[in-house]
């Protein structure tokens, strides 16, 4: 796990070493630099796999050069089948050997997390893993390229500062910009499962994947779909306990993370795991949870406790890592878990992020599931010209409208101000299905592939996005702010393609969430951990924002920049206040306070 940088065209030789320093906390052990007229190509090493200095990067060989981020589990398997003298023991390596005999379709013989840079003479290829793991940003300003796996490697090359509108538009719409964009308006970010080429200063970007390509409802046995599922899954998680370092696991009161540690302990490689908890804030915490989990699975469990102050004092530094915003309040209590991870000495962690998505986990697709169900209503006429008449500021009113009016009704479980509710807030006119063109690419690849079922759309539009863009780049950021490397068994490729060809009823068709993944458990998990309600990783950051004070930024920003009608962001303050429309503000709060550091 460590950090790629590089410019392809010319540069300033300390300018450059100066952006690549903003990334040395993702690979403390090493930096590497190729540079020529032209070229600066650079690599910050997190040390994981084969950690002796001969696989330090940049990797050479011949008019190769490689710069890679991430792991490759199915490496050594790939080492077997091909043909190289091979000088180290890393999976870097096998990336160019692949590369030199499969050319650019190397990366579909790779299974793990990656960002890749590879320059084979003149020509630079990029490469972000399939499901988004690992991130992967550029810039072109003139004559010159340049990438870096963090924004912060480089905004010192921007000429100037400017806001990308598609970038708030999205952010607002779904906690997160969606890609290609970023907050600053010249630098981009790659899709999940996007290569760019540049030759000649000319760019090209395509996919060389789509979950979507898997055929669908070829498994419509639940009994075939759990034992096909369970030896996945179990091959999974058995590929990502290989380390060379040290290696713990997040542990919550929920069933995903038991069931990483429960496979763990199976396979010989019991965890230390870690829970988090808010002082005076019994109704967020999970530590009794997690500590009945810990002592059901046998396992040891380090319980933190985060102080109101310390969450506050800690906000600034999370909001830095993150370079833009991200609308997610769990980042900072993520950030503070992984401080004592790290103190610790881990350097491998295990989390369990993609379950909910692949099965189902959210209440809420299970009401959309319904809402469909609206679209043939009889009447629906008269109902679309009620709600058009008769609005409301909670975003179900929406959903319903778009049922009556024959619309896409899911948008990603990330949605938070729905088109309306952005058209009132906002001083600038923001049409109705705004916020759907920044996915209509993703819906017409799922209307042209052989899935039909909407839950099938569920999961992709939150692996696409809500995954990638949000709870990813969460986790990368500050796992990497500590040089951790974290690893998702449940969005192994391999895994994510069984689950998209089981027919798509079995996980749904018993109306209760991760119904799927419960029976693949049931003689795994105790039943307190089963059937225990799903909690999620909740805070009182509404709290924190109020008592702090810091709520106020929103209406300072504001009068500076007259973005928001001020009545409406008032009403929205106020309501957030009694806990309604709380993470709506929280949002407004991330924005303002990026706006105030990177703008004002």
């Amino acid at each position: 796990m460590c950090a790629i940088f590089g410019i392809l065209g010319e540069y300033d030789d300390a300018q450059a070493k100066y952006a690549l320093g903003k990334l040395s906390h993702r690979g403390p052990d090493f930096c590497g630099i190729e540079r020529r007229k032209n070229l600066f190509f650079a690599h910050q090493r997190l040390s994981i796999t084969d950690t002796h200095t001969r696989s330090h990067q940049p990797l050479k060989h011949k008019e190769i050069l490689l710069s890679f981020n991430g792991e490759i589990y199915n490496f050594k398997e790939l080492r077997e089948e091909l043909n190289f003298d091979f000088q180290t023991q890393s999976d870097s390596e096998v990336i160019i050997a692949a590369y030199l005999k499969w050319g650019v379709a190397f990366v579909e013989h790779l299974r793990g997390m990656f960002a890749i840079a590879l320059l084979d003479g003149e020509k630079l290829y990029l490469f972000r893993d399939r499901l988004g793991k690992k991130p992967l940003f550029y810039l072109q300003e003139g004559n010159s390229f340049y990438f870096a796996s963090e924004i912060k490697a480089l905004t010192p090359f921007l000429k100037k500062k400017e806001l990308s509108y598609d970038a708030l538009s999205s952010y607002l719409s779904y906690l997160a910009p969606t890609a290609p964009h970023t907050f600053y308006k010249k630098i981009k970010k790659l899709a999940p499962s996007e290569m760019l080429t540049v030759e000649n200063n000319h760019v090209t970007i395509k996919p060389y994947y789509d979950i979507l390509n898997t055929q669908a409802n070829q498994i419509h046995s639940k009994e075939e779909a759990i034992a096909k599922l369970t030896q996945s899954l179990e091959e999974s998680i058995a590929l990502r306990l290989e380390s060379d370092a040290p290696m713990a696991a997040l542990l919550s009161g929920g069933i995903d993370s038991a069931t990483l540690n429960f496979y763990a302990k199976r396979f010989g490689r019991p965890l230390v795991s870690y829970t988090l908890g808010f002082e005076n804030f019994g109704k967020y915490d999970e530590r009794s949870n997690a500590k009945e989990s810990a002592k059901l699975l046998g396992i040891e469990n380090i319980q933190i406790e985060l102080s109101k102050k310390a969450y506050i004092d800690t906000i600034d530094t999370v909001f830095e890592t993150l370079d833009e915003p991200l609308n997610d309040p769990a980042a900072i209590p993520l950030h503070h878990l992984f401080s004592h991870i790290k103190k610790d000495g881990f350097r491998v962690v295990l989390s369990g992020e993609g379950s909910d998505e692949l099965f189902l986990g959210y209440r809420q697709y299970f009401e959309y599931l319904e809402m469909e169900a609206a679209k043939k209503v009889f009447h629906k006429n008269w109902l679309k010209k009620y709600f058009r008449s008769n609005f409301s500021m909670n975003r179900e009113w929406e959903w319903y409208k778009r049922a009556f009016e024959g619309e896409v009704i899911f948008r990603t479980s990330s949605e938070k101000f729905t088109d309306m509710q952005k058209n009132i807030l906002m001083k600038r006119n923001i049409r109705d299905g705004d916020g759907f063109l920044y996915l209509k690419q993703m819906r017409e690849r799922f209307e042209s592939s052989s899935h039909s079922d909407e839950s099938i759309w569920f999961s992709y539009a939150d692996l696409q996005h809500f995954q990638a863009e949000h709870f990813l780049a969460k986790l990368d950021r500050v796992s990497m702010a500590h040089s951790i490397e974290s690893r998702t068994p449940f969005l192994d490729h391999k895994f994510v393609e069984l689950l998209f060809s089981v027919a798509p009823s079995l996980r749904y068709q018993d109306g209760i969430t991760k119904g799927l993944l419960k029976d693949m458990l049931q003689d795994k998990l105790p039943p307190n951990i089963l059937s225990r309600k799903k909690k999620g990783f909740s805070n009182p950051y509404g709290e924190y924002l109020y008592d702090s004070g810091r709520v106020e930024l929103i209406e300072t920003v504001n009068k500076q920049t007259g973005m928001f009608k001020e009545e409406i962001l008032q009403e929205y303050i106020q309501r957030a206040r009694s806990g309604r429309f709380k993470q709506h503000v929280w949002g407004l709060y991330v924005l303002s306070h990026w706006i105030e550091r990177e703008l004002l």
